[in-house]
């Protein structure tokens, strides 16, 4: 009997550049459930840390030279160091022609952002930013339901994400290494998420805080912005939070929606959408989902396509212009 061979499916070979918690608690993990990707290699500053991860994920290759790690025959790298650290990573893995998915925020500042995505550009790179929360299934269903109006004309979004990370738990509150703090870590997701939701910003305000901690960066920011298209948003971050109701409410002129348990959420956890509408009885739909997997979904089959990426650098970038600008009106506001 003639037996068929089956199509040899091309696996993309990803290298790691950075070995912290978010390395080695989400994305090795992770890749494991993606059949068309495969971890080769990791970089850290740190050999026996790249050594570690590497034997913990069944990578043959681990280094602490950053252009060998490069030379590792990788196809694409997961830039998940510390902020600072991005930049000169982004750069060298796109000259070497890497694609790449970068963790967020995706540099210090936006004139290091914007250099980074000329260099992609330059070098016909795919560029991603890891901004997971967007691919949530409960997430996409909401920006559904506002795209088709079912809640009628737009009128606010109000996030939340706060949690506990108290100073020397790691390089967040290190101003040189992060650029800041619960803003650049937390509320780049939420500028993100509204962005998404409620389309280009106009306009932001807001405040920046040491409500707990006092350290050389904000351990709270609360912040409006005005979207273009018309309507309002909000978002509240936070380190300081031991306990909190992390919760997405969107607001319209003919109902709501609410999206609970999804930020800030161990992977796999059960969250919940509600829809309430004018006329019409409470509804609820719960699903269990890991936002970085169907993230990695998407950038892996953009990679393997030569597709843009649903989230690109130049989404970064104007994230980044947008915190840059709360910033300076915060400095402002207190001189």
């Amino acid at each position: 009997m003639l037996k068929v061979r089956k199509p040899v499916v091309r696996k993309l070979k990803w290298g790691v550049a950075g070995c912290g918690r978010f390395a080695e608690r989400s994305f090795i993990p992770t890749i494991k459930f993606l059949r068309k990707s495969t971890v080769v290699s990791f970089y850290s500053h740190n050999l026996p840390r790249a050594k570690e991860l590497a034997e913990k994920a069944g990578a043959p290759g681990y280094f602490d030279n950053y252009d060998e790690f490069l030379k590792s025959g990788i196809d694409c790298v997961f830039v998940v160091s510390a902020n600072a650290h991005h930049y000169e990573q982004v750069i060298k893995a796109a000259e070497a022609g890497k694609n790449i998915l970068c963790d967020k925020p995706i540099a210090v500042t936006s004139k290091e952002t914007e250099e980074m995505v000329d260099a992609c550009r330059g070098k016909n790179v795919l560029f991603a930013v890891n901004y997971l929360h967007r691919f949530h299934p409960q997430v996409v269903k909401a920006k559904e339901f506002i795209k088709n109006q079912v809640i009628g004309k737009l009128v606010s979004i109000n996030l939340n994400f706060n949690a506990d990370f108290p100073p020397g738990s790691n390089f967040r509150f290190n101003k040189t290494l992060s650029g800041g703090g619960a803003l650049r870590d937390l509320g780049t997701h939420m500028i993100d998420l509204l962005r998404y939701f409620g389309e280009e910003i106009e306009d932001i305000n807001g405040y920046m805080d040491n409500v707990v901690y006092k350290s050389e960066v904000d351990d709270f920011t609360s912040a409006v912005v005005k979207f273009e298209k018309g309507g309002y948003g909000y978002f509240n971050v936070s380190f300081n939070n031991k306990k909190a109701f992390n919760r997405i409410e969107i607001l319209g002129h003919n109902g709501a929606i609410s999206i609970e348990n999804l930020i800030g959420a161990k992977a796999g956890a059960s969250s919940k959408l509600t829809i309430l509408l004018d006329g019409e009885a409470k509804k609820s739909f719960r699903k269990r989902g890991n936002k970085f997997l169907f993230l990695l979904r998407s950038v892996q089959k953009s990679f393997l396509k030569n597709e843009t990426p649903l989230v690109t650098g130049e989404d970064g970038l104007i994230n980044m212009k947008i915190m840059e600008e709360l910033e300076r009106k915060c400095q402002i506001s207190k001189s």
